[in-house]
């Protein structure tokens, strides 16, 4: 299963109003686990940078001139999510500037049901509470220190660790975990040692005379000719 975690920075709120995309981050995950492949891009916005966005994302006007135009890399970035569900932090608005900028290329747009909403996703576990991306790296321990300015390319990497969280978590791998005197104080899993607590048997259960009694009668009553008595 190949799924694709996506984060956009723009030059505002609304394309059809002028804003654009200005970089693009994505982190493909195969069987909910990190490949390792990336797809990274800024992208010239033909536009000035208004100063709200810059404080957001600090990518100045002059930073991004000698980046090539969603134009020029629309079709790579296509190419890189395949036919991947993608994994957006409120979908609805990344996937309004994508398509956005490649009907103005006039490529297919990407259709909603390929997404996977994971601000949704972590307000419905968490009713009530803060489910920005930040908020939910605290909630899982993600680090999230390296985040001064909103980058996509990082928001995508911090989000894939949120999403496995979010779909179960991450299964942490067997291993052995020394004991100080050089051997192995008992199987780990995740760096938690095995208790060495004393192994008690399991207590008797066994049926008394008079619920065996019981038990007979009332197999006698519901069921005819059963088949242990043949």
């Amino acid at each position: 299963m190949r799924e694709i975690v996506l984060d956009t920075e723009t030059t505002g709120f609304d394309p059809f109003s002028g804003d654009r995309i200005v970089e693009i981050g994505c982190v493909e995950l195969v069987n909910r686990m990190p490949t390792g492949e990336v797809y990274h891009q800024y992208i010239n916005p033909e536009r000035d940078m208004p100063e709200g966005a810059f404080q957001v994302h600090g990518l100045s006007e002059e930073f991004l001139a000698d980046f090539p135009t969603f134009r020029e890399v629309g079709q790579a970035f296509l190419d890189f999510i395949g036919d991947g569900m993608l994994v957006i932090h409120n979908a609805a608005f990344d996937m309004k500037f994508l398509n956005a900028e490649l009907e103005w290329m006039g490529l297919p747009k990407i259709p909603m049901s390929r997404s996977i909403d994971t601000l949704a996703m972590a307000r419905a576990m968490f009713p009530g509470a803060q489910a920005t991306l930040d908020a939910l790296c605290r909630r899982f321990d993600i680090d999230n220190t390296s985040r001064t300015y909103h980058g996509a390319l990082l928001d995508s990497e911090l989000l894939a660790d949120v999403y496995l969280e979010l779909t179960g978590g991450r299964q942490p791998g067997l291993e052995l975990a020394e004991d100080g005197k050089g051997g192995t104080g008992g199987l780990s899993a995740g760096g938690i040692k095995k208790s060495n607590k004393p192994v008690r048997p399991a207590r008797p259960h066994k049926a008394h005379d008079e619920e065996l009694v019981a038990h007979a009668a009332f197999l006698d009553e519901k069921v005819t000719d059963p088949i242990w008595n043949r």
